[in-house]
């Protein structure tokens, strides 16, 4: 058997340097260094995000699957939610939209960006790749239940104007959220695992490699969650530099939102490419589509509880043209997932609705 290698220095030593870096910009070190040290951040983001994805896929490979695949999705949405909650709370009432064009950021990039990258990617190097079917039509549903419920019914509910529901209305559709993404976790972790395991599970040469030990995937989950929060607080430092090229480009500021969610879902878009590339496209879905679920059932959730709390107004309802987009992009991936078999072309597709939502974004 294959022996699992030890940790590689370099994924150490990234997160290392990512909180020095952390420590350099709560000390203002960007102001007296200047453009030297945005490039710096930059690196050292990148190399957290590298370091991140190795030490998930160590620590899925211990716990096996399904449950190596809800690691990654639950550590950076939980991280993620705490940074969407800490800009509510400092910026007030004026970020009443920010939790909406983040999730739809990110469910928009994992369901078309990632899952068509992915898909390309593995149909190109092995023609048609083959998937559990039950799995992924479970994880459709759910999504596309809390999808609807959460961006899209605010817009048409009566209560109170849209695009925002009423505090009773909101708490309710927060326990609605929490509940079908409990009960997807719990459907995929215990009464039916099997719907989430590859169709080819025992031909996979990565599940006759020895896992690693017991101290090596503490090590990796320690050293994960370190990576993943020096990428949000890192992405965070370079928010105000991004604003400003976008405010330079003339682009609208939503492309602030999907930037940023871009580079917070960086080590699950790259865990996802790499499992496709390695012909295991039933944990590349996983990864994707449980992280769009992750992301969405827990952030409406948390930041409707910082709504309720403070009194603040939320606006969840997407307009028109984001609505016939997401309502398109579910429709799109239902289909091309409907028989459990891929080529190029539904890569293509999914990547073809990315290139449109964000060409309509800085085009609207």
């Amino acid at each position: 058997m294959k022996q699992h290698p030890a940790l590689p220095l370099w994924s150490i030593v990234a997160p290392v340097v990512g909180c020095l870096l952390l420590a350099g910009t709560a000390l203002d070190l960007g102001d007296s260094v200047g453009v030297i040290y945005k490039v710096l951040v930059a690196v050292g983001l990148l190399a957290c995000v590298l370091a991140a994805v190795h030490h998930a896929e160590v620590v899925a490979h211990r716990v096996g699957e399904p449950y190596g695949t809800l690691v990654l999705a639950i550590a950076v949405t939980v991280i993620e939610v705490a940074l969407i909650v800490s800009l509510m709370l400092a910026g007030g009432a004026a970020t009443a939209a920010l939790a909406r064009d983040t999730v739809f950021a990110a469910v928009m990039i994992i369901l078309n960006g990632i899952m068509g990258l992915c898909l390309l990617a593995g149909g190109s190097r092995h023609g048609e790749q083959t998937f559990s079917l039950y799995g992924v039509s479970a994880s459709l549903a759910t999504l596309a239940a809390i999808v609807v419920l959460t961006l899209v019914l605010p817009n048409y509910t009566t209560s109170v104007p849209g695009p925002t529901y009423s505090p009773s209305q909101l708490g309710f559709i927060a326990i609605v959220s929490l509940v079908l993404y409990g009960t997807f976790v719990l459907v995929q972790t215990v009464r039916h695992r099997d719907y989430f395991l590859p169709p080819n599970a025992g031909s996979n040469e990565d599940l006759h490699a020895q896992p690693p030990g017991k101290r090596a995937a503490m090590a990796s989950a320690g050293l994960l969650l370190v990576c993943l929060v020096a990428v949000v607080l890192l992405a965070k430092s370079l928010a105000p530099t991004i604003e400003a090229a976008v405010a330079a480009a003339g682009a609208p500021a939503a492309l602030v939102g999907i930037i940023i969610a871009a580079v917070v879902l960086l080590p699950e878009g790259l865990a996802a490419l790499r499992a496709a590339r390695a012909n295991r496209l039933q944990t590349s879905l996983n990864l994707a589509l449980g992280s769009a679920l992750a992301s969405i059932g827990l952030t409406i959730p948390a930041v409707a509880i910082v709504s309720l709390a403070t009194g603040w107004t939320l606006t969840l309802g997407i307009d028109v043209k984001s609505s016939v987009l997401l309502l398109l992009s579910l429709l799109v991936a239902t289909l091309s997932l409907g028989t459990g078999r891929t080529t190029v072309l539904q890569g293509t597709v999914h990547l073809v609705l990315f290139a449109v939502y964000l060409f309509t974004t800085i085009v609207p």
